[in-house]
């Protein structure tokens, strides 16, 4: 049963498919922590890590921009594959910004991360949290996710979360009925569709003065829970393409979209990507390289669903 939030508070709820040490290591390690922590496109250099009670985590994180963010975390519970307590965002020149408390858990090989943020009050934690969604901070659990696959399953993943406020069955129709569709992206115009295992979609986007078109075959549905299908770039007469502006996209891409409630009203919508069938070297570079580029086209189809569902 999901616990309601602290006015005060901001929790993030994230589901890994590794055991819970490996990802307690992701998380405890620099070196590991090195290759996923931050934003997209930021990086870090630790100087010092003592993870004990009273202990510190010194580091400084690079933007794309060139601007550094000194960072000096502070622990204040350290529970082994359990529970880490610390304060975020302090440095020399200034204090913490606000206390967090991570749980961890496993079940079935998956570990299931529940991160509470508290700050002093409420308008601080809506501060935060719109400061913390413009500056995709958010990003920084779908990198641990693209890590934890390629180390666990040798896969190199595209991953990115939502938070909606609506109940799942709404927002599981967004992804699954035409209608759905066409609220969450406007311009789709659907030519054929056939949304249930074994069935396909069959439709079309503009892109500038360009029109793209895609189809869908779907390989997984269980409402509301669950939608798995491949996609492909095709012509007007349904024949596979390649990406219009970019050459050596995989031809076929694997999507998985998971939900998960997050209270009465709220849902968590997960998109997992990768290329799938017979991939070249440079159909995979391109994938990996294009993760920013996916991120903006997805933000842009979630703030199109939340502007349809207000």
């Amino acid at each position: 049963m999901a616990v309601k939030t602290k006015s005060n508070e901001l929790k993030i709820a994230r589901v890994y498919d590794a055991p819970v040490k490996v990802v307690w290591d992701a998380w405890t390690d620099p070196e590991q922590a090195a290759k996923w922590w931050g934003p997209r496109g930021f990086t870090i250099t630790t100087h010092s890590k003592d993870l004990k009670v009273g202990g510190h985590w010194h580091y400084t994180m690079h933007g794309p921009d060139g601007v550094d963010y000194p960072n000096k975390t502070k622990y204040f519970e350290v529970e082994p594959l359990k529970k880490l307590v610390y304060d975020h965002g302090a440095n020399d020149e200034q204090p913490p910004l606000f206390r967090v408390t991570v749980l961890f858990s496993e079940k079935n090989g998956k570990t299931t991360m529940d991160m509470t943020m508290a700050l002093a009050t409420a308008e601080a934690a809506e501060e935060t949290r719109k400061f913390i969604k413009k500056a995709g901070g958010n990003a920084t659990w779908d990198r641990l996710a693209e890590y934890l696959g390629k180390e666990e399953q040798g896969k190199e993943l595209f991953v990115i979360n939502r938070t909606f406020e609506a109940p799942i069955d709404v927002i599981f129709d967004l992804f699954a009925t035409v209608e759905g569709m066409k609220k969450a992206s406007p311009c789709m115009e659907v030519f054929r569709a056939d949304i249930k295992p074994g069935g396909g979609t069959f439709y079309s986007m503009p892109a500038g003065e360009t029109k793209m078109y895609g189809r869908s075959h779907y390989i997984e549905i269980e409402k509301p829970h669950r939608i798995v299908y491949t996609q492909q770039f095709c012509d007007e007469t349904e024949n596979v393409t390649r990406h219009p502006f970019a050459a050596n996209w995989p031809e076929t891409m694997l999507t998985k979209i998971s939900f998960a409630e997050e209270g009465p009203d709220k849902t968590r919508v997960t998109v997992e990507w990768e290329a799938y069938g017979n991939t070249t070297p440079e159909e995979l570079a391109t994938f990996i390289n294009g993760r920013a580029g996916m991120t903006q086209g997805w933000t842009g189809m979630f703030d199109k669903m939340e502007e349809a569902l207000a």
